[in-house]
């Protein structure tokens, strides 16, 4: 561990070096970084899908669509506005400041750390990273050692397009202590609350500002108006891509008593339909290792009715679970699940239902099927969680427009688009003013003249 700490303190001394140069405040800088970033990812993009279906089992299809399209367009995204998000802006200026004018000025924090998770190596890796660079930063970037390929494919592609000095990425297996044991000027960690807590601790040591991308038990609430056809489909393709291991998945499904058998026929038809055979079908992915899919096949057996959730001891994959007679006290509802088992739960209420998700952590996403406006309202305005969509679930993370980011237990802070500059940014305030014009009700001596002038005029 010494060694390697020592390693990650002469990377980061390079970098410091290097952007105390300014090099990387040049904004045609940042665009040749950009481009270099995307030709590098084209470059190497059939072993990105032969490096993703080897570790998580996900088709060509769905690795582009949920992380090789995600990062160009973060890229492209990046290159069409960067020079707009680095303008300098005026601010309005107060009667404490005229005649002066006023002006924010947007500036990198300069040694950024980018922790990324392995459900989705590539999308939460370079997302990040694509912020970063556009924002002006150096960059340290750790992948996971759970999704040891591709992380090392990354590590290659990082290492190989970029001077260390600059953007360097570690070997996914170095010690985490060695990695977070240094001082950078900003921390990007995705993951989960327990690792967050700790980044969070560890940062506290240097006053580091941090993001936190983190997740929970994010539901699904359907009312007694919902299109269930619809939202079958819908909830069958969020709840089982990536066999379920995403941050932003339905963790579980809230649905009043009325519907919620006609619910499950249509949630079975559409798994039955889409996903046959799915624990032997090489196109579905697999679970990452074998500490989460025991993990998995615990919770499967502590449920008194499973419909599907065929497992497959040697290749790692449990076919889509549906969970009909879960309540709040079952095991699988006491952690979030990350993977493809979906628990139904019944309300009568919607009231009670929204005050009895008042009382449990706040959830990265929730996702509400109604054809009433009054009742997504309602639960938009009473609960609290990071996003989410109506009649839909998962696809908000794909616009850049929005910002993605948890709240409470499910993170701190947002990215994505413009969102990602300025996470990466300080914003610098500046007044400038002249010797021409001076105000002296500031200035000292203060008597009870200025005291009722100042009073008036502030």
């Amino acid at each position: 561990m010494e060694q390697a700490n020592k390693y990650i303190k002469n990377i980061i001394n390079t970098q410091r070096t290097f952007f105390n140069s300014n090099k990387t405040k040049d904004i045609t800088f940042r665009k040749k970084m950009l481009c270099k970033l995307k030709k590098a990812i084209k470059h190497n993009e059939k072993k990105i899908l032969r490096a993703l279906y080897h570790d998580l089992g996900k088709s060509k299809a769905e690795s582009y669509m949920s992380e090789i399209a995600m990062v160009y367009h973060e890229i492209d995204t990046a290159l069409s506005h960067i020079d707009k998000w680095s303008r300098t802006m005026h601010a309005a200026g107060t009667l404490s400041t005229f005649p002066a004018k006023n002006y924010i000025y947007s500036e990198p924090y300069g040694i950024v750390l980018i922790l990324a998770p392995w459900n989705y190596p590539v999308n939460l890796s370079l997302c990040p990273l694509v912020g970063a660079i556009a924002a002006g930063n150096c960059a340290i970037l750790k992948c996971s050692k759970s999704s040891l390929m591709t992380s090392d494919l990354i590590q290659d592609i990082i290492n190989s397009t970029f001077n260390n000095s600059y953007i360097y990425c570690t070997d996914a297996d170095i010690d985490y202590d060695a990695v977070l044991n240094q001082k950078y000027d900003y921390i990007f960690f995705t993951g989960s609350p327990t690792v967050g807590k700790q980044i969070m601790k560890q940062a506290s040591e240097n006053l580091t500002p941090i993001s936190l991308e983190l997740g929970g038990k994010s539901p699904c609430i359907i009312d007694e108006t919902a299109d269930l056809k619809l939202a079958a489909k819908r909830i069958a393709w969020g709840k089982f891509l990536n066999a379920g291991q995403t941050c932003i998945s339905i963790d579980y499904v809230l649905i009043h008593e009325k519907v919620k058998n006609t619910f499950i026929k249509e949630l079975f038809r559409e798994i039955k339909h889409r996903y046959k055979n799915a624990a032997f079908n090489s196109s579905y992915p697999k679970i990452i290792n074998r500490h989460h899919y025991n993990r998995l096949k615990k919770l499967l057996a502590s449920e008194t009715k499973v419909i599907g959730g065929i497992c497959n001891d040697t290749e790692r994959k449990i076919s889509p679970a549906i969970l009909p007679d879960t309540d709040f006290d079952k095991p699988v509802m006491h952690e979030e699940i990350f993977g493809p088992l979906l628990p139904i739960i019944s309300y009568r209420s919607l009231d009670k239902a929204i005050q009895t998700l008042k009382t449990k952590e706040k959830p990265l996403a929730c996702y509400v099927f109604t054809k009433k406006k009054a009742t997504a309202n309602k639960i938009i305005h009473e609960i609290s969680y990071g996003g989410g969509c109506i009649n839909d679930v998962v696809i908000h993370i794909s616009n850049h427009n929005l910002p993605f980011g948890g709240v409470g237990n499910s993170g701190i802070g947002g990215y994505h688009g413009k969102y990602s500059f300025e996470t990466f940014s300080h914003r610098k305030s500046i007044v400038k003013s002249s010797g021409k014009f001076d105000i002296p009700l500031r200035y000292a001596p203060y008597g009870t003249l200025k005291y009722h002038l100042l009073k008036r005029f502030l």
